[in-house]
């Protein structure tokens, strides 16, 4: 049998792959990517496919999960198959499903890591990542009724002190990418039915816009203020905070141009 790897692309253009990566790829009988899990704004398929010097066949969402990746598994149990994944492979449970069976079928798998998001947003807001609770993503609303799930998450993960980072959601075949704006005015709306002061005008959050790229964008402010600051282009991340080390609301001062009141909320 032969071999699947897993391989980061890390944030926002090709630039981001590592040596491994690209060492990898091109020792590859066949390279395959997928560009729906995560939004890189900045990736070119021709520059990507020069550094690798492999053509790449880009898979959709329907061959990874409908299909069960069977294009992919074909080629691994002919050779070596990569499969260049946006940011850190296994992140997206659909990658772990195809490489449990790519192993179950005697397909060799490893992965070669790349920068993940969730190591770079919380890295940006200067917060401390063993203070993070579960993460969630902020959906768009279907026929008009917007899920609850965000809001609850954020609810328990404040209860006990903890962040919350939130993913906002990506419809690539439609080229639709849920910005700061919309997440947080999804959370608002549940906020007046359910009145629990989960997500309010008064609440302070952070935002976060293209991590990864040479101009992030950090921004913790009000929610009020959050909704009409300009984040420019996505992909945009959102934290919610539980309870702050000083440290951190220093930080969030500091680097993400926080109200000076910040240093209010730290224990």
């Amino acid at each position: 049998m032969g071999e699947l790897v897993f391989v980061g692309l890390g944030l926002h253009d090709e630039g981001s792959i590592s040596l491994s990566g690209v060492e990898v790829a091109r020792g590859a009988d066949e390279v395959f990517a997928e560009f729906y899990t995560s939004l890189m704004p900045g990736l070119s398929l021709p520059r990507l496919e020069k550094l690798i010097q492999k053509k790449v066949v880009v898979i959709s969402r329907r061959d990874l999960e409908e299909e069960n990746g069977e294009k992919i598994l074909e080629s691994a149990r002919k050779g070596r198959a990569v499969l260049l994944v946006p940011g850190d492979p296994l992140i997206a449970t659909t990658h772990v499903d195809l490489r449990i069976r790519a192993e179950s079928q005697g397909v060799k798998t490893r992965v070669v890591h790349g920068a993940s998001v969730v190591s770079a947003v919380i890295g940006l807001s200067g917060l401390q990542n063993y203070k993070f609770g579960r993460s969630v993503t902020i959906p768009f609303s279907e026929a008009g009724s917007v899920a609850e799930t965000p809001y609850r998450v954020i609810l328990e993960n404040k209860k006990i002190g903890l962040h919350t980072l939130c993913f906002l959601d990506i419809r690539v075949e439609e080229k639709k990418h849920m910005t700061l704006k919309e997440g947080l005015q999804a959370l608002l709306t549940i906020e007046k039915t359910r009145k629990k002061q989960v997500v309010t005008s008064d609440t302070l959050a952070v935002g976060i816009a293209r991590a990864g790229s040479k101009t992030p964008v950090v921004k913790a402010d009000r929610v009020e203020n959050l909704v009409d600051f300009d984040f420019g282009a996505p992909p945009h991340t959102l934290i919610f905070l539980g309870r702050l080390h000083f440290m951190e609301a220093e930080a969030l001062i500091t680097l993400a141009k926080a109200p000076e009141n910040t240093r209010e909320m730290a224990k």
